[in-house]
């Protein structure tokens, strides 16, 4: 069975601030690592008023700071935003700062709108068609090369694990000729996940950084003690989702027993939330399976934004358990 590790999007509940989302990331976090979890990822969004990790390499060295030996990182760090070498210092302080515990996932897309890009002073042409050159250049600033006229301090030698994120082609591509591991946002956009996957690992050629393929595919797990009440939780980021079609981003809602959604909405729903297991233990156990059988995937990175504290880290405490009684069968 493969490892698993966590996706947090930092989630600002209705009601809410952002000083209570990273209590809420700190709080999934330790659980995660206390139930063996492998690593703990933090994802870069602006203007969003239901993410708090905009700053993602701060809010990733809060969670760092608050565990001791899960893994933590980017998932991801959207590079068009950033000159490569303010990555590589960033980075290489996290890692100076937690030796062997630091991932770095790269996306090219910008997270955010097109305002928001020329906020964050980044043009809005050639940034992401620069993206290989800046994963290059990024890449680069990580080796020990003490004669280099540019230097990251810290960075240089750092021990980082990069990744490539992708959520069509380009991004198995792209790590597969760089030999990178590679995390498919299958959790949100899965319509290209099988040929991604097949494609990367065609193509993957052996590194100094991986001699194998590696792929990490993410999936929505909303757990309970009921399957009822695992489908309820799930209603929090239905309304979500809907609200962020819309152009109208809002904090993440309480769960909703009599949600009322458009027959478009339920397909777009359906499409892009296809990723997705809800249930009690068994349901769980049986949804995580299937996946990894269809799939193949060699590690599982699973998400759940789900509104009520309690529900969350019992959300995570069933999955947990439900990943272990798999490993016991294989």
């Amino acid at each position: 069975m493969p490892k698993l590790s966590v996706l947090d999007l930092c989630a600002i509940v209705e009601g809410g601030d952002a000083r209570g989302a990273f209590a809420r990331s700190v709080a999934l976090a330790r659980a995660a690592e206390g139930l063996g979890f492998e690593r703990f990822w933090l994802a870069e969004h602006h203007n969003m008023p239901g993410i708090a990790s905009a700053a993602t390499s701060l809010v990733i060295a809060h969670v760092a700071a608050a565990t001791k030996t899960i893994r933590v990182g980017a998932g991801g760090v959207m590079l068009p935003n950033h000159a490569p070498l303010v990555i590589a210092e960033q980075f290489g302080t996290l890692a100076a700062l937690h030796p062997g515990r630091i991932d770095l996932g790269l996306g090219r897309a910008p997270g955010t709108d097109p305002p928001t890009m020329r906020a964050l002073r980044r043009s809005l042409h050639g940034d992401v068609d620069s993206f290989p050159e800046d994963v290059i250049e990024l890449m680069h600033y990580f080796q020990p090369e003490a004669n280099a006229r540019v230097r990251a301090v810290p960075g240089a030698g750092a021990d980082v694990s990069i990744w490539i994120l992708g959520s069509s082609l380009f991004g198995a591509q792209l790590a597969a000729a760089l030999g990178l591991p590679f995390a498919f946002a299958s959790h949100f956009a899965p319509g290209h996940l099988t040929e991604a996957v097949e494609i990367y690992r065609r193509k993957f050629k052996p590194s100094a950084s991986r001699a194998e393929p590696h792929v990490m595919l993410a999936l929505n797990v909303f757990a309970a003690d009921t399957d009822e009440e695992a489908r309820l939780l799930a209603t929090s980021v239905h309304q979500a989702f809907v609200a962020l079609r819309r152009g109208e981003p809002r904090p993440l809602p309480p769960p909703k027993a009599d949600l009322v959604l458009s027959p478009m909405e339920r397909s777009m729903l359906d499409n892009a939330l296809a990723c997705t297991v809800a249930g009690s233990f068994e349901t769980v156990k049986a949804g995580l399976r299937d996946f990894v059988t269809r799939t193949g995937a060699d590690e599982l990175i699973v998400t759940a934004q789900i509104f009520d504290d309690a529900a969350r880290l019992r959300s995570l405490e069933i999955t947990a358990e439900a990943h272990a009684a798999l490993e016991k069968e294989t």
